[in-house]
């Protein structure tokens, strides 16, 4: 993926608002990379332009060397909210991903449970969302997107909602999940501790100028131990960039 010269302003009564500003970088395949700074920096409006929803007011994003001109099979987005639907079933809300056009008839529904296996929810198929923990709900959205094999996932703070205990165990599942499939992951948040807990490369927002201030790469061993010395000297770099 590159994204180049990319600027975004949001109109409200003739005035416009930048809230991106000349983004410009790449993303090479197989590659996991996190998009980090804080609240109202510009980091989701990115997301939403490299998803499709948005079209940049400049500026051009291409993936495989194709420009992002709107929603597409080859990009999958992972939000906060898990968005399952509340009467399905777990099995029902996968395999509900292999409705659209693109991918009817080309996946036997028996992959559904090989997905459920794989975020380690084998048994819960019959299971509906309100019987099920908001961590397990983000397995099962996650599983829905990658049914669908989508050239990048992107990823935006899916587990900012989730308890202390819910959320590493989301971050190591989504670690075995990228190892065991080469995914290339753009991921959106605002914690420090997981964006060098998954990142390859970490992009720092600045909080108002909606441009990538610096980039660090996380040149530490997988899997990574948040008590060491050098994952916390990562931390306190990153938290300095923030300021």
């Amino acid at each position: 993926m590159e994204v180049s010269d990319v600027s975004h302003a949001f109109a409200w009564e003739g005035d416009g608002k930048a809230v991106l500003c000349n983004i410009s970088f790449t993303v090479a395949e197989g590659e996991l990379v996190c998009l980090l700074g804080r609240s109202g920096c510009g980091k989701s409006t990115l997301l939403n332009i490299l998803a499709g929803f948005f079209v940049p007011t400049s500026g051009r994003c291409l993936l495989q060397g194709k420009p992002i001109s709107g929603p597409g099979p080859d990009r999958c987005v992972v939000f906060q909210e898990d968005a399952l639907f509340p009467w399905l079933t777990l099995r029902e809300n996968i395999a509900f991903a292999l409705k659209s056009g693109d991918l009817s008839g080309k996946k036997p529904v028996g992959e559904v449970d090989r997905f459920l296996d794989l975020v380690g929810l084998d048994g819960y198929g019959d299971y509906l969302p309100r019987e099920i923990s908001g961590g397990m709900k983000q397995r099962v959205a996650l599983a829905r997107v990658l049914i669908r094999s989508p050239r990048i996932l992107l990823m935006d703070e899916p587990f900012g909602a989730l308890d202390a205990q819910s959320r590493e165990a989301s971050q190591e599942l989504l670690q075995d999940l990228w190892r065991q499939r080469a995914q290339t992951i753009l991921f959106v948040t605002h914690d420090v501790q997981e964006a060098v807990t998954l990142a390859d490369r970490v992009l720092i927002f600045g909080q108002d100028s909606g441009t990538i201030q610096e980039e660090l790469v996380i040149a530490l061993e997988r899997p990574r131990d948040r008590a060491s010395e050098l994952f916390q000297a990562y931390c306190r770099r990153l938290r300095q960039g923030l300021r």
